[in-house]
């Protein structure tokens, strides 16, 4: 009986007698011991952790050196202190750990897989002859987790690349996966005994993610807001308060301005909405168990409400007209964003592949939908007349439909983090991006205000 079938019996049999968070710890390790010491873990007492103790070849570390304890080293450490995924891989999977001092609510670990490079998988799922990578102690030393060893996916992002070489380090966050990578999926898988794992980053970027911005109505001024509901303001932009320092029971994943421009909602991942300056409080989902995160926010134009969008397309409108949503359609790809018709009698929705969906007087002009994309759509942003609307992907290459005019992009340009959002001008004739470092990219007659980034 080969190793994969005694490691798909194995996880039925644990299946049955565990709860499901257990059940992931165990089998995620029962893989990796299997992978390791087959006949050791299959026949002798003792836990899979004791049969861990194969270093990266080459080193002499010991069984308790963390080079030696069958996880990944952190990307930050070894990517010149960026906490993302090294150019050459891709976030392949993920879980969450509950429980850590580092986050107020769950803490998620992003894996980043190496890209085939000139070869494929042969029938299987995994290049490791082609994927750039060394299995090895990070840095060298056995005092970190190795890097390039494991063949092991999760699967729950980018899921439309079947072949991918091992993993290279993994991305450690208090934001969800799919807020950092709209390619990613909701299914959570959890391991809680990684909650504390630690490695020192080598003197990178620090702070939470930006995750959204939102402009002026004169267009004189920029907001731009970060998980931890940290916001900073830029030209005449001004501050009204923020949620920085304070411990949040979900990350906030965006922003909406008020029409008067004198206040801004911020909107977690669990619908709780937080108000500042003339903005209203009119409901929130925070109390209520959703079935997909709220993904996005816009305000209402003729209500002074707004509404919430959700990973499944479901809408939460709050003082706003209900137009409808996609909630309990099955989708092929998680909703990232949303935009409001300028009557305020419709919006749009558009999914990470660029699939758009229209609702109320929101005209279709076209999408992505079937379109191979380099990056993941992230955000999008509707036109002065409501005749067409742009969609901006993570790599910054901007997508233009209807009256929407192409001022520029940043496809092909190598940037520091991915981009998360956009805004527009109230001409329409240019468009401000926000990266994850809170770096912005002006194009056509927006004007320059001042970024986050270093």
């Amino acid at each position: 009986m080969s190793v994969t079938a005694v490691t798909e019996r194995l996880g039925g049999f644990l299946a049955n007698r565990t709860t499901r968070r257990s059940f992931l710890a165990r089998t995620t390790m029962a893989a990796t011991a299997l992978s390791v010491a087959p006949v050791d873990f299959l026949i002798r007492p003792g836990t899979a952790y004791a049969q861990i103790c194969e270093c990266a070849p080459g080193f002499d570390c010991d069984c308790s050196d963390l080079c030696c304890d069958g996880y990944t080293q952190f990307c930050c450490t070894i990517n010149g202190g960026v906490n993302a995924c090294p150019t050459g891989t891709f976030a392949g999977g993920w879980w969450l750990a509950d429980g850590s001092i580092y986050c107020a609510g769950p803490r998620y670990y992003i894996d980043c897989m190496g890209e085939c490079q000139g070869c494929g998988c042969g029938g299987g799922s995994f290049c490791p002859s082609c994927d750039g990578l060394d299995c090895e102690c990070a840095l060298g030393s056995c005092t970190n987790r190795h890097v390039g060893c494991t063949e092991f996916r999760y699967g729950q992002c980018n899921q439309q690349i079947a072949c991918s070489g091992r993993i290279a380090c993994r991305v450690v966050s208090c934001t969800p996966p799919w807020v950092l990578d709209p390619g990613c999926g909701t299914v959570a898988q959890t391991d809680d005994s990684t909650a504390n794992h630690f490695a020192p980053c080598q003197g990178g970027p620090t702070g939470a993610p930006a995750v959204g911005m939102a402009a002026t109505p004169t267009s004189d001024g920029y907001w731009v807001v970060d998980s931890g509901g940290g916001v900073q303001t830029f030209g005449a932009a001004a501050f009204y308060g923020s949620l920085g320092g304070i411990p949040l029971a979900d990350p906030v994943v965006g922003m909406a301005a008020t029409p008067t421009g004198h206040g801004y909602w911020l909107a977690a991942t669990d619908g709780g909405i937080f108000t500042f300056g003339d903005a209203a409080f009119d409901g929130s989902t925070g109390s209520i168990t959703l079935a997909r995160p709220v993904v996005a926010m816009s305000d209402d134009v003729t209500t002074g409400g707004y509404r919430m969008v959700a990973a499944d397309g479901g809408v939460f409108d709050f003082d706003a007209p209900f137009y409808g949503s996609t909630g309990g359609v099955p989708l092929v790809r998680p909703v990232v964003g949303m935009a409001v018709t300028p009557t305020g009698t419709g919006y749009w929705m558009v999914a990470a592949d660029g699939g758009l969906f229209t609702f109320g007087d929101a005209g279709f002009f076209g999408s992505l939908g079937g379109v191979p994309l380099v990056q993941p759509v992230v955000g999008m942003a509707a036109t002065p007349t409501g005749k067409g609307y742009w969609m901006v992907a993570a790599d910054g290459g901007l997508f233009t439909f209807g009256d929407a005019g192409f001022f520029g992009s940043l496809g092909g340009v190598d940037l520091a983090q991915p981009v998360v959002g956009m805004a527009t001008t109230t001409t329409g004739k240019g468009y401000w991006m926000v990266a994850a470092d809170g770096g912005i990219f002006c194009f056509g007659d927006a004007p320059f205000y001042g970024s986050g980034a270093a």
